[in-house]
């Protein structure tokens, strides 16, 4: 995922793509401690993911506010 593909999303789909990247790190991280993950660099790429939206975000509303 690309931060200029971000950027182009509205605060309510940002929102709802940090909450999926969520469920998916939560998953990831109990398919590793079972020993059931495979592409153990998805893990990786998810919290990455996660810090550009929330970078997004919070310079979103630093510039609204």
């Amino acid at each position: 995922m690309k931060a200029e593909d971000i950027r182009l999303k509205s605060a309510d789909e940002l929102k709802d793509q940090l909450e999926e990247l969520r469920k998916e790190a939560f998953n990831l991280r109990f398919q590793a401690a079972s020993g059931q993950l495979e592409n153990t660099a998805r893990a990786r790429q998810v919290r990455r993911d996660i810090a550009r939206v929330k970078t997004i975000i919070g310079q979103n509303e630093r510039k609204a506010g």
